[in-house]
């Protein structure tokens, strides 16, 4: 069951962090965050991590 948790948080990671990215960068306009570098990293950091996440969930090996 942790496995699927950890698949969820990381595939939750990769959505945000593509709309902070894609708002930081001034694509999606409407928001307080539109065309602030410091979204944009944020952004970026939170989808690299939920790709690690989604990548090291999906590697690992099911225990039983």
């Amino acid at each position: 069951m942790k496995r699927w948790i950890a698949l969820a948080v990381g595939v939750v990671l990769v959505l945000v962090g593509a709309v902070w990215v894609l708002q930081g960068a001034g694509v999606l306009k409407g928001s307080f965050m539109t065309g602030q570098k410091l979204w944009f990293l944020i952004g970026l950091v939170a989808f690299l991590g939920g790709v690690v996440l989604v990548a090291a969930t999906v590697r690992r090996k099911r225990v039983r």
